[in-house]
């Protein structure tokens, strides 16, 4: 078969990310997994070992080669299962894009069967790369847009806060982690790649200041871009203050009990409660250097204590270990960095209660 010059191609415009326009992703699996673009489906034309061949005869042999060698391992009622699966997702969404990495050959020939198939599709110029490259470039416009941080203890709720806001960016939702070394989630972590494009999606529309929330460079696995993150840094902040029976009742609510029921929807009740200990456990476990052998030795006992109550019917028992890990170790740590910082940190435009802060941040930038 020789391979006919298409011309159906769509651009790589964020308006399609905004859109939210279906999207076939017909790269290998290994690839979709190391990140796709937002919404897309993976409907490979080759599968990993298959792709890992022909990219072998590519090298050796050329480009002639390589597509002969593709179409002998998608042959056959392999070649058909697949069409198979393309035609199904078009039924369903008849205004999707093709993409696979560069726009090039493996979109092209997937575009050409479907062709045969009697169905015509565009398929994405320049591929995966040129969105990424466009998704990229929205990261680093935002860091020069106005930004408001939002500060504050643990336990204050500041991404409630962000949430209640049509222009809050929340960080931690794209990185698929709460930010702290208890901020695990049952999904897996975003990857880098996942995280940045998520992260483009949200700031597509948002073309005023940003709202969002005081962070460590790494959330999780991901990292924020470093222009935006440095932009973060120099930005003016509201602090939240709350008392700290406040503070712990947030605390259960996203630590224990929000995150007991997100285990147990995707792993089952009695799977998600023993995965669930086992990453509070080792959350523990992770800080403690930080802690030192007796505090944490005495953290795990109340822990383990706790546990034990919640599993006869009562989650406040966690207060028991929560309290005294935010008094003596992530308050201190907090106010510490506080002090450090006094003499180069950002100005802060206001510090008070929840409530307060939501307001102010809903005034700034009007």
């Amino acid at each position: 078969m020789t391979l006919a010059t298409m011309s159906a191609t769509t651009p790589a415009a964020l308006s399609l990310i905004n859109e939210e326009c279906p999207l076939i992703d017909v790269r290998a699996p290994i690839e979709f997994a190391q990140g796709a673009l937002p919404g897309a489906v993976n409907l490979p034309l080759m599968v990993d070992e298959e792709r890992h061949q022909v990219g072998i005869a590519y090298k050796q042999q050329g480009q002639a080669a390589a597509i002969e060698l593709g179409e002998r391992l998608v042959s056959g009622a392999l070649k058909q299962a697949r069409i198979a699966a393309w035609k199904a997702y078009l039924a369903e969404h008849p205004d999707a894009v093709i993409y696979c990495f560069r726009g090039g050959l493996r979109s092209q020939i997937v575009q050409q069967w479907l062709e045969e198939a009697g169905i015509s599709r565009p398929r994405l110029a320049g591929g995966w790369k040129a969105m990424r490259q466009a998704l990229c470039e929205r990261i680093d416009q935002a860091a020069l847009q106005p930004m408001l941080v939002v500060a504050g203890l643990t336990g204050c709720a500041k991404t409630t806060l962000i949430n209640q806001l049509h222009n809050g960016v929340d960080l931690e939702a794209y990185a698929h982690h709460k930010g702290s070394a208890f901020g695990r989630r049952p999904e897996e972590p975003a990857t880098q790649i996942d995280f940045e494009h998520a992260l483009a999606k949200r700031l597509i529309g948002l073309t005023e200041g940003l709202v969002i929330e005081d962070e460590s460079r790494q959330i999780g696995s991901a990292n924020i871009p470093l222009d935006f993150w440095r932009a973060l840094q120099r930005a003016p902040r509201v602090r939240i203050e709350m008392p700290l029976d406040w503070r712990l009742a947030q605390i259960q609510q996203d630590y224990i009990i929000d995150l007991e029921q997100a285990y147990a929807v995707r792993f089952g009740a009695y799977q998600g409660w023993q995965l669930m200990q086992t990453q509070l456990n080792n959350a523990l476990i992770r800080l403690g250097k930080r802690l030192g052998n007796a505090r944490l030795q005495r953290l795990q006992r109340l822990q383990a204590l706790a546990f034990n109550e919640h599993a006869h019917g009562n989650p406040q028992a966690h207060e028991a270990w929560l309290a005294p890990l935010l008094t003596e170790y992530y308050d201190p740590l907090y106010r510490y960095h506080l002090e450090k910082q006094r003499d180069t940190a950002p100005p802060e435009i206001h510090v008070g209660d929840w409530e307060s802060c939501l307001a102010v941040a809903r005034q700034w930038n009007r």
